[in-house]
């Protein structure tokens, strides 16, 4: 067994109490951290004002915060359809169904409709139209669009969903199907005043839910489908045939 001396006796308890007085140095320090007012002695009053004062926020960038982040949608991405409302062109006129004339009554006597209901492609289409030869050969690009004549031109909101045609030679066709945001009767009201004002004729024919406007001028032809979308618009195919 070890025998103590009294100075080794002295040192242990001087070692004792420094432990302890530390101890209680750092739960005076975290005391006065906790409560910088406690009992009037603050050792760093510039340190206290950081710690305890209110954080400044500006309002008109915390509602920036994580705009960049990915977060997931609200609802379901759709795309829905325009609403109908005036386009106007370059020269400020409004293509709205008010401009335009009423197309008379369709007649119940609907041969083109079963034509349009057999036809597989537009070139099939265009060639029970009378396109003959030249609706044989089409090729199909959406540029064919943009090259209807000025006379019966693409609806101003129409959004093309196919086209064909043949310039070759003598051929000059011209089969664009589309979707508008106007009713079935707005389309064939708005066709149908371009083409009496162009000089064709006009012929309005029905079965169900599903029209035809067709007409002709000298060796020119043309020939509208018209059928009814869910949402209220109208799905359409046009054929123009020798059209200036």
């Amino acid at each position: 067994m070890r025998a103590w001396t009294p100075l080794s006796l002295l040192l242990l308890l001087a070692a004792c109490g420094g432990q302890d007085d530390a101890a209680r140095n750092l739960d005076s320090l975290d005391a006065e951290l906790a409560d910088g007012n406690a009992q009037g002695n603050v050792r760093d009053p510039t340190l206290m004002s950081s710690l305890r004062d209110q954080i400044m926020v500006d309002p008109n960038l915390t509602g920036q915060s994580n705009r960049d982040a990915v977060r997931p949608a609200r609802q379901p991405y759709a795309a829905p359809l325009p609403a109908d409302k005036p386009v106007r062109r370059a020269g400020g006129e409004a293509a709205t169904s008010e401009l335009a004339r009423t197309a008379p009554a369709a007649a119940k006597n609907c041969p083109a409709c079963a034509a349009k209901r057999e036809a597989m492609t537009l070139s099939g289409l265009a060639e029970r139209r009378g396109g003959g030869a030249c609706a044989r050969n089409v090729s199909y690009s959406a540029r064919w669009a943009a090259q209807l004549p000025a006379d019966l031109p693409l609806y101003p909101d129409a959004r093309v969903i196919e086209a064909a045609g043949n310039a070759h030679g003598s051929c000059a066709l011209r089969v664009v199907s589309f979707a508008s945001a106007t009713s079935v009767q707005g389309l064939i009201d708005w066709y149908y005043t371009k083409a009496t004002a162009a000089g064709y004729s006009a012929e309005h024919q029905a079965d169900g839910d599903a029209h035809v406007l067709a007409g002709a001028r000298g060796d020119a032809a043309y020939a509208l489908f018209v059928t009814k979308r869910d949402d209220g618009g109208a799905e359409a195919d046009l054929v123009v045939n020798n059209g200036r």
